[in-house]
């Protein structure tokens, strides 16, 4: 999957490692894309701010990332992409710092809703992406069992990704105003469009 394909979305996150945001992306994509036993799953990553968003969370199981060398948890470690698809399944959401080490998984996040203002029809998951990415410094990045991906930054929708073109026909998404709209292969990136691109 080219890295091109979430540029803008990666820019418009300009505190976290460009590689560490595409990659967090793509692999959220791949988990929409191919869910888990043919049937689509949801989950929830937070990107940044770990230390606080651990303050702010409980885990609801045995942490199953805990204990293992750094280097094995990090997002740039490809072995570590099919044990996160298989933990995708668990209720919960992932932790991961903002050079990209997966710090927890399994974590319950404490949000309130009145921080946020949410499109209508988002569910809770998204609810709690919004309402941690408006009280941290952290990103929210939703996995809809619907299989879009949504991000969140500062309490807001800021992108969706289709992984499937079909998908967009069905008219679903969630971003308010004017937005940008590119393809690559199938998947379709959706951004809110600004100034720079204004003229095309």
């Amino acid at each position: 999957m080219p890295k091109s394909a979430f540029d803008a979305i990666s820019r418009s996150l300009p505190r976290y490692p460009q590689e560490v945001v595409e990659l967090l992306i793509e692999l959220a994509v791949e988990i929409a894309r191919e869910g888990r036993e043919g049937r689509r799953i949801g989950t929830l990553f937070t990107l940044g701010d770990e230390q606080t968003i651990l303050r702010m969370s409980r885990p609801l199981i045995l942490d199953p990332l805990a204990c293992h060398p750094r280097e094995s948890r990090m997002i740039q470690n490809p072995n570590l992409q099919g044990t996160i698809k298989e933990l995708a399944q668990l209720d919960g959401a992932f932790i991961v710092s903002s050079d990209g080490e997966f710090c927890a998984a399994c974590r319950y996040l404490e949000a309130s809703s009145e921080t946020v203002d949410l499109p209508l029809g988002l569910g809770s998951r998204h609810l709690v992406a919004a309402s941690i990415s408006a009280l941290t410094d952290a990103v929210g990045i939703v996995v809809s069992e619907s299989a879009i991906v949504r991000i969140f930054s500062g309490g807001k929708l800021v992108a969706e990704v289709l992984p499937e073109f079909w998908l967009l026909g069905r008219r679903i998404l969630q971003l308010r105003g004017r937005v940008r709209e590119e393809h690559v292969s199938d998947l379709a990136v959706i951004t809110p469009e600004t100034d720079e691109y204004a003229g095309g």
